[in-house]
């Protein structure tokens, strides 16, 4: 039977930080959350049914993931994205936004600087500033609708000291799917002058048709030695609340440096419900995830046909992957302040604010679109009515 993402489920006093936390988040306990990057979509059968008959066994104590676990890794990156992938390259994190900060404190020195590229995942901020690494922007250009690196002032803002940069592949909050050629460039560069990659794909599944995740490392064994993909299937199957992310570290160096400090941090244990989801995500994800792809399209594209309608003045980015979308306000001459407020309190939508993105962020709102098509029908049309007037 076709799975129903028209499902509406009801998300409220479930300690969801989704709908539970819109008055810390926008002050507007009623606003339709469209904001968090999860979904409201049920998780999958194959994934729950897991879970429910490890349950039984009623002993939840110490434990470690099997050689199942990992082959159902090595076959996903295979069949999804034709990357071959060996046992040892895999390692744990209870998250993405940990391991990167993980990789930044054992990877750089203190006294050392790490490259994001802005308008860009708003936590990368955090973990390098957190860290006490000096942060340098390379911005994005955003040219006919589209981001891309600005190759050029990467080369000018690389020196000795930079050693590293945090990647965003597939992009967030813009929802680009690098291409190789792009990914190439990028990687020569940074080969060239020493610096390491981190990337994060954890948005790596969700590609739309005629689009192609091309995983980083598997471009070449040269960017496979600087490069770090940090990966989960919590984007993907909604399980974000599994604590269930992992590493593939080719270069063994860095590997041994990573895993010291997941060891020292004592976070390699992981979550026991985390391994088993992962194992059946991977295993039995296949035939949902092309569901959810096809329902995710239509969502976008009655997006698309409500924004041409109904407000041509908001410039839609328009994703290749994600269930983001990335949409430029700035056109009702309004500032961010101003238009978050119409959002919020006239308009009753819970968006992301693009100035928590950094650099070329303001203006721009985040919406969440993984969600059952009358909750996103809902949502433009309370932003057209306050929009109207304007």
């Amino acid at each position: 039977m076709p799975y129903n993402f028209d499902e509406i489920i009801e998300r409220r006093g479930t300690n969801c930080i989704k709908y539970d936390r819109l008055e810390q988040f926008c002050g507007n306990a009623e606003a339709l959350p469209m904001w968090v990057a999860d979904t409201d979509f049920r998780v999958p059968d194959f994934i729950m049914d897991a879970i429910r008959e490890r349950a039984e066994h009623e002993v939840l104590a110490y434990s470690y993931r099997p050689e199942s676990y990992h082959q159902s890794i090595i076959d996903w990156m295979k069949k999804r994205h034709d990357w071959e992938i060996q046992r040892e390259w895999i390692s744990f994190s209870p998250g993405v936004v940990p391991a990167v900060t993980m990789l930044i404190m054992a990877l750089t020195n203190e006294d050392e600087k790490v490259i994001v590229q802005p308008p860009v995942y708003f936590p990368f901020f955090t973990c390098v500033k957190g860290s006490g690494r000096k942060m340098v922007e390379n911005p994005l250009k955003l040219e006919n609708g589209r981001y891309y690196f600005d190759f050029e002032d990467l080369k000018a803002k690389i020196d000795d000291k930079t050693k590293m940069l945090l990647l965003s592949s597939p992009h967030n909050p813009g929802g680009m799917v690098w291409t190789k050629e792009e990914l190439t460039e990028l990687g020569r560069i940074c080969k060239e002058k020493g610096v390491i990659i981190v990337s994060d794909e954890i948005h790596s599944d969700l590609i739309y048709p005629g689009h192609k995740h091309v995983p980083l490392p598997s471009i070449s064994e040269e960017l496979a030695e600087i490069t770090v993909v940090c990966m989960a299937p919590n984007k993907t199957f909604n399980i974000a609340g599994l604590s269930s992310a992992f590493l593939v570290i080719p270069q063994k160096k860095m590997r041994v440096r990573y895993e010291r400090m997941l060891n020292v941090l004592h976070v390699h244990g992981g979550n026991i419900f985390g391994t088993v989801a992962t194992e059946a995500a991977y295993t039995h994800g296949e035939q949902w995830l092309g569901e959810l792809l096809e329902y995710l399209q239509g969502n976008l594209k009655y997006l698309n046909e409500f924004m041409a309608e109904h407000l041509p003045k908001v410039k839609v980015m328009q994703p290749e992957s994600t269930f983001l979308v990335w949409m430029d306000f700035r056109d009702y001459g309004l500032s961010e302040k101003e238009m978050k407020d119409v959002l919020v309190n006239k308009a009753g939508v819970a968006m992301n604010v693009g100035s928590t993105f950094g650099t070329g962020g303001e203006g721009f709102f985040r919406m969440n679109i993984g969600c059952p098509r009358s909750t996103l029908v809902e949502g433009l049309e309370r932003i057209e009515k306050a929009l109207r007037v304007l």
